[in-house]
């Protein structure tokens, strides 16, 4: 599926981007109904709220409420379509698409907060170049530098300065980042970059008040704990890795719910929704309930409104890709897509063990490549709810090539003869040594869940049938994200969804100046590099399409990565939701719904005050 943004076009033909129709109609500021909840289930931790603080999903949704970019996705286009969020229209490009000029809409302020000493806080311009900045910052050490870095004219040597000098100078001007007024900020960059509008939709852009960012950061320069946004939403309560409780933004400017859509299964949904003044919701609980069985039976006492299914407990509830009839008969929705996104498993390059480039190495990664079944994965664990990857640009996004093979194929008998080959000899206990006679263990790192524990096995059978000992290495998600980005952990299954659905996000993820941010595998291969910054200078084309089937040939070759699954996303609904749809991009439709009033409905206790640690 190929789709181009506005930007996109803009950018190709080197001309101004004409403003995008509005689809939002923009009121007062309403008070939302705290009588309606949304409760909604994590089936991992959190690990915090600074968009530039944090990479993992969950954290992310939260992140979308509280805060806001300057541009959004149409709720019910598909493919996914960039439109204005705080900004009055789209982006203005000229220069050949090195120039972006962006004009925000006034009156728009942050939610109240101590920091401000009572006066409201308007959103500016530079409110959104600060967070820029912030993505760069050698202190903050960003998981979202890759954004930014090598773009934007004048912001590294900003980052070089500040590694020299021990401190970021916020106030220094930089060529590239421009308010030459309060509501308008402008961004030229190195060379065009056809993606920074889907960049200007993503959370870590999103903008900070940097009073706030000041009188709340750790010594990390990251603010956790205390988010302060513009968003629809405010946090009213967290206890780490158990809730989180999100209140309306009483100061939020309204919306009509007016989206449209010429899908026959839309209609329903738009004729609940259209003409409602947003969002309706006043407060957003979300639990979070690690193990599956368990979330199921919180749906189906009725104490979730959503949840996201998974592959583990699809038997339960679906006969295929439909709801089982005792749940349609109690009014239960099904929203499904295939998710775009990205399942993995990664060799750590840097381990002494799997990592490297020579040729015994890359016959090691390789061997265990093979001896993995993909389709028992899809079939035991997935329950069927998956498709298998053959290409690192999952279906849904610009770039994929749904006729791609991978030579990368289920082959213990290969794999084993390949070991044998370079020196990988059995000892007498049946167990593989290097090539040096020493012996050596796999350390599968995965969660404590019941998700992680069937990958383990499967693993475990697959390193087993090639006579390579494997140990597992137990952690929860926002720790093993932690100690992946030290490059710390040797293997790991992990997944990526799209943060914008343009192939140079994923193929960015083996990209070697990323490799603390999202390179989880600390991948650096000198040809590769050269390849994907090339790419990076090139619109979606043919062309680029070429470089990205040279730039797989080389993963193939190297073996860093084993392609996993693209999963299906199953979200059941509870009958009194209103307005819901799966989007492929956007994490959180909240802001979009509405809760069926039921005779007998009980006002939710008033919840607690955000829990630092």
């Amino acid at each position: 599926m190929r789709a181009a943004s506005a930007g996109h076009a803009a950018a190709m033909v080197g001309r101004a981007c004409l403003a995008a129709t509005f689809l939002l109609l923009i009121l007062p500021a309403h008070a939302a109904d705290p009588s309606k909840v949304v409760r909604h289930v994590f089936p991992v931790a959190e690990t915090g709220f600074d968009p530039a603080g944090v990479q993992d999903l969950y954290s992310a949704t939260i992140e979308q409420m509280l805060f806001e970019t300057l541009l959004t996705y149409d709720y019910l286009a598909r493919p996914a379509k960039l439109v204005p969020l705080t900004a009055e229209a789209m982006p203005e490009v000229t220069d050949g698409g090195k120039t972006y000029t962006v004009r925000l809409r006034k009156g728009i302020h942050f939610i109240d907060d101590p920091v401000f000493k009572g006066r409201k806080r308007e959103l500016i311009a530079a409110d959104y170049a600060y967070a820029l900045k912030r993505l760069i910052d050698p202190k903050l050490r960003s998981p979202w530098a890759w954004l930014v870095e090598g773009k934007i004219i004048g912001l590294d040597e900003l980052a070089e300065a500040a590694k020299k000098s021990g401190k970021f100078d916020y106030d220094a001007k930089v060529e590239g980042l421009e308010t030459p007024d309060r509501y308008t900020l402008r961004i030229r960059l190195k060379q065009t970059d056809y993606n920074l509008p889907y960049i200007l939709a993503h959370e870590p852009t999103s903008a900070v008040a940097r009073e706030a960012i000041d009188a709340y950061r750790d010594e990390s320069g990251r603010a956790m704990a205390n988010p302060v946004g513009t968003g629809a939403y405010r946090l009213k309560q967290w206890v780490r890795s158990s809730k989180i409780v999100l209140e309306a933004n009483p100061d939020f400017r309204g919306f009509v719910w007016d989206f449209k859509s010429n899908d026959p299964e839309d209609q329903a949904l738009i004729r609940d929704m259209k003409g409602k003044k947003m969002p309706i919701v006043g407060r957003i609980e979300v639990s979070i309930i690690e193990e599956d069985q368990a979330r199921l039976l919180a749906f189906q006492n009725g104490e979730l409104d959503l949840m996201d299914l998974g592959g583990p407990l699809a038997p339960n509830v679906l006969d295929g890709g439909k709801l089982k009839p005792e749940f349609v008969k109690k009014g239960v929705k099904l929203s499904r897509i295939v998710d775009p996104a990205l399942g993995y498993v990664y060799w750590n390059m840097q381990d002494p063990i799997v990592g490297g480039l020579s040729k015994e190495k890359v016959a090691l990664r390789r061997a265990m490549a093979m001896a993995y079944n993909v389709a028992d994965e899809i079939n035991v664990v997935r329950n069927g709810q998956a498709i298998e990857n053959e290409y690192p640009i999952p279906p849904g996004v610009v770039g994929h090539d749904p006729k791609y093979r991978s030579p990368i194929k289920y082959d213990p008998a290969l794999a084993n003869r390949l070991l044998d080959s370079v020196g990988y000899k059995k000892g007498p206990d049946g167990w593989r040594n290097l090539p040096d006679g020493k012996p050596f263990t796999i350390r599968y790192a995965s969660r404590p869940d019941s998700l992680g524990r069937q990958l383990d096995e499967l693993w475990k059978k697959a390193l087993d049938s090639i006579g390579v000992r494997m140990e597992v290495q137990k952690d929860k998600f926002p720790e093993l994200l932690k100690l992946e980005r030290q490059c710390k952990l040797m293997m790991r299954t992990a997944s990526w969804i799209a943060d914008y659905p343009d192939a140079d996000n994923f193929m960015q993820l083996l990209y070697g100046k990323n490799i603390g941010q999202n390179n989880n595998g600390c991948v650096q291969i000198p040809e590769y590099d050269r390849l994907y910054e090339q790419s990076t200078r090139m619109p979606d084309s043919p062309e680029r399409d070429k470089l990205y089937h040279e730039m797989t040939r080389i993963i193939e070759n190297y073996a860093p990565w084993r392609l996993d699954t693209t999963t299906y996303r199953n979200m059941l609904i509870q009958p009194r939701v209103l307005g819901y749809k799966k989007h492929p991009i956007l994490h959180a439709e909240w802001q979009f719904l509405d809760i069926a009033k039921t005779p007998g409905t009980v006002q939710p206790a008033a919840g607690g005050k955000a829990v630092p640690d």
